[in-house]
């Protein structure tokens, strides 16, 4: 099994704060791999800086083998990095079938047609409503267009930001199970995710960061039954 990617030493400063602070994190190839901690904890930040949104103080993003400094988030989506940010970050005054084929803009093979059907039979509720304004509908509906909008793109390397903030339980459900059929399907998945109990059920691996840094690092089911986890992020 081939690291996908590995962050070495990785720190990032907004201003005087020390947001993240020499971070070593890797994923192997088809792993699902989920990072929680506490709200500030630098998670976003994390994210941020692997896919070119923000520029490290220090240290180095290496995916593909290759080192990604210099390199915009734009550069990064034709390589298969791609990232469903916190809040979605959906074109609002974009129909929905505008929305998905802007995941596809930068493909020109002829199988976006076919990808877009593959996303509507994953989310039904997206097809029913694809020439409907994406600002118009539910929170769940949105967080199912931006991640299909990401498939668009047909991602080596998936990014989700807190996919199920804010959401109703049910389609809390939706979403976990989409993350993991995702991974079965071979991407490689880093989930970033409030919901630290869900999140450790789905993965292989998982960090847990605070303040910065990385306090603990193992098999995601290990983390889930390790008393220090949950007492500070299982609520047990």
């Amino acid at each position: 099994m081939s690291t996908l990617l590995d962050l070495r030493q990785l720190s990032v400063a907004y201003g005087g704060i020390q947001a993240v602070k020499g971070l070593n994190l890797y994923l192997n190839e088809g792993e699902l791999v989920s990072l929680i901690g506490a709200n500030g904890a630098g998670k976003t930040t994390t994210l941020k800086a692997i896919c070119g949104l923000l520029q490290p103080q220090s240290g180095e993003v290496i995916y593909e083998g290759h080192s990604l400094k210099g390199q915009g988030a734009w550069d990064l989506v034709a390589q298969g990095l791609v990232m469903v940010p916190e809040g979605r970050g959906i074109f609002t005054r974009m129909t929905i079938d505008e929305n998905l084929r802007m995941g596809a803009y930068l493909r020109r093979d002829r199988e976006v047609n076919a990808d877009m059907e593959s996303v509507y039979q994953r989310f039904p509720r997206l097809k029913e409503r694809h020439r409907q304004l994406a600002g118009t509908l539910s929170g769940g509906e949105q967080q199912m267009l931006a991640m299909g909008r990401a498939l668009l793109a047909r991602p080596k390397l998936l990014l989700l930001d807190e996919p199920s903030m804010g959401l109703a339980p049910l389609m809390v459900d939706k979403i976990f199970e989409v993350i993991t059929d995702i991974a079965k399907q071979g991407v490689t998945v880093l989930l970033v995710e409030q919901n630290a109990h869900r999140a450790l059920e789905i993965a292989n691996r998982a960090y847990v960061m605070d303040s910065g840094e990385l306090v603990l690092e193992g098999p995601a089911q290990s983390l889930l039954n390790d008393p220090q986890v949950q007492a500070a992020y299982l609520g047990l």
